[in-house]
Order: C-alpha cells, then structure tokens, then sequence
C-alpha cells in the first residue's frame, strides 16, 4: 500500500515539529491529524472562546481536506477531544455549521489537552476520486 503526505497549504516548513504529518492519503482515505486552533504560518496556538478554537480549528481540517481533493461533505469520521466537556452544546454548534445535512459519524471525549487549548479534532475523510462508495 501506498502513503502520500498531505500538507497544510499554510504550513511554513521551518516551523515543522513533531512526527506525524497532518494528512495522509492511503486506501481511498484521507487520515488527518488531531488539528487544533493554530497559525500555520507561524505554528503558534490561538487561543480563545470554545466557539472560536473550533472554528479555527475546523478551517483548519477543511484547508488540509481541500489539499487532498476532498470537501467536508466527504468526511465520514471524526473524534473530538475538548478539554472541558461541560463545553459540548457550544462546541457542537460551531462544529456542526461546517456540515450538510448528513454529519459524520463522531466520538467526543474529555480530554487534558497541551498548550491550553480547548479543542482538537481529527478525521477520516473518503476521497471522491477513488473506487468504491
């Protein structure tokens, strides 16, 4: 099987930390990293309200879709850690303004989350243009 990495068209590579990358192609699938609220081009947190990490961080997720090929009508899962889950319903809001009618499947956590942040999602996303439905 074959992997093709996937950048956020933002990400300025001398800022590239960690060993993971934020999307891989493989299968069909579009495998995206745990996104949070950041500035790619400077790799810094934005930290701010539950409605605005998750805001930021869905844009986030929809630069790296688009990278791929791919619109948010074509993710198919997600997992969402939030660092205090008393703030569900204003997450939930955000979040689910950035999907048709059809929402994707979902797992929310609490969770203890670095560097302050409130919220990071990742994601599965089926590629339009491959085999299969």
């Amino acid at each position: 099987m074959s992997k093709q990495k996937i950048v956020h068209p933002d990400r300025d590579a001398a800022f590239v930390t960690g060993a993971y990358s934020d999307g891989i192609v493989a299968g069909g699938f579009l495998f995206i990293s745990g996104q949070a609220s950041v500035d790619f081009k400077t790799s810094t947190f934005i930290l701010g309200s539950i409605e605005e990490e998750t805001a930021r961080t869905m844009e986030n997720i929809k630069s790296i879709i688009k990278a791929a090929g791919a619109t948010m009508d074509d993710v198919v899962k997600s997992t969402v850690h939030l660092s205090n889950i008393e703030d569900f319903d204003r997450f939930n809001a955000v979040y689910a303004s950035f999907f048709g009618q059809v929402k994707p499947a979902r797992t929310t956590v609490q969770s203890v989350l670095a560097e302050g942040i409130c919220v990071e999602i990742d994601c599965i996303v089926k590629l339009p243009h491959t085999n299969g439905n």
